[in-house]
């Protein structure tokens, strides 16, 4: 056999072996991509994404869209070929699996922690427009959680109102933690509470709840894993905040979780509750996290959201401050970062991309 021949016929045996090791290879790693955008403006699945009742709302027209990432599923496992052609492409990102589903986390609860932060992102959004807008919303801290197989379980439940504790009237979730804390494990403690039950009826009432009950319970000590070398009494509890709304404002949006379209649901509720057009008619995407008080947070994936955007027609792309470098480094021709730190920069910028004055917009730099 020609030496030519030899040498091409083993270059292709070597190329089929380097092939087949690459399909049955696996590799820990998962992937991003761009995921599907939404305009909070409009309609999801044939339904409203946002529907407010109860109060006077105003027509809306262009684009307010979050933005979303796919990710490969927890037991999914890529193998190196897919990897490889991962780190090639431009509209994905290959990161190790544990970025994704640390700790062994399975796909189950990886979804379960999602829906809860979008849940929550969803209230915040909700607050931060009202407040944004000087609408007064009440709020009341709730035993948010009840740990299995502590002192509060069968006492305490989801959604309790808290009162007081030991008397002394609580304002915020951390009062609750810092009186509990002033007893020695095995001491009593005191909670004034309005049951779930009776707070929601009467929320749904519109009426205030009648009427309170004390529960007395015995604390313990804090797990080691908790106590950080100090011993301190618990009662296994978990205190949150609820908020009452002066009229209903409903997001419906499936198959979408995580905290990070709450800026974008924010001021899609402020466009529908204020007259005029607060997109000029533009198509705007963007992302972030909202806290109850209107600071916007940053998020994941940043550049495949941008890709994302892009891809369904955006313009301008309000953009976290926090990821505005990540995102100045690797922008897609023809949109323009918008950075932002609270949700009422972010309106003043809509109000700026309205009414044409582009220039005025704070940027983001790769620096």
């Amino acid at each position: 056999m020609p030496r030519r021949t030899a040498t091409m016929l083993a270059s292709a045996l070597i190329l089929i072996v380097l092939f087949c090791a690459g399909l049955l290879i696996k590799v820990p790693y998962s992937e991003m991509s761009p995921g599907p955008t939404v305009n909070t403006l409009g309609d999801a699945r044939g339904e409203p994404v946002l529907r407010i009742t109860g109060r006077t709302t105003y027509p809306t027209s262009g684009h307010l869209n979050m933005t979303t990432v796919r990710v490969t599923g927890a037991d999914y496992r890529m193998n190196l070929g897919q990897a490889v052609w991962g780190w090639l492409a431009h509209d994905s990102v290959v990161v190790p699996h544990d970025t994704l589903y640390p700790d062994g986390k399975t796909e189950e609860q990886s979804t379960q922690e999602n829906a809860e932060e979008f849940s929550q992102s969803q209230e915040s959004a909700k607050v931060a427009a009202l407040k944004e807008l000087d609408i007064p919303v009440a709020t009341q801290v709730v035993v948010s959680t009840v740990v299995k197989g502590t002192p509060s379980e069968g006492k305490l439940h989801a959604g309790d109102v808290i009162k007081a504790v030991d008397g002394t009237a609580v304002e915020e979730p951390g009062d609750v933690a810092e009186l509990v804390t002033k007893h020695q494990p095995g001491e009593n403690v005191t909670f004034t509470i309005i049951p779930a039950k009776e707070a929601a009826a009467a929320e749904k009432a519109g009426r205030a709840p009648e009427g309170s009950r004390k529960i007395t319970i015995t604390t313990e000590k804090a797990p080691p894993a908790e106590e950080g070398g100090k011993e301190r009494a618990v009662v296994g509890i978990r205190a949150g905040t609820d908020h009452t709304f002066p009229f209903e404002i409903d997001i419906e949006l499936a198959d979408v979780g995580g905290p990070s379209a709450g800026l974008m649901f924010s001021l899609g509720i402020i466009d529908k509750l204020t007259p005029g057009n607060l997109t000029g008619g533009k198509f705007v995407a963007g992302t972030g996290t909202i806290d109850d008080a209107g600071k916007v947070g940053p998020i994941g994936g940043i550049n495949m959201k941008l890709v994302g955007a892009r891809e369904a027609g955006a313009r301008y792309f309000l953009t976290p401050d926090d990821n505005c470098a990540a995102a100045a480094s690797d922008t897609p021709d023809g949109l323009t970062l918008v950075r932002v730190k609270t949700l009422d920069d972010a309106r003043k910028s809509m109000e700026r991309i309205s009414a044409g004055k582009t220039d005025a917009l704070p940027s983001c730099s790769a620096g």
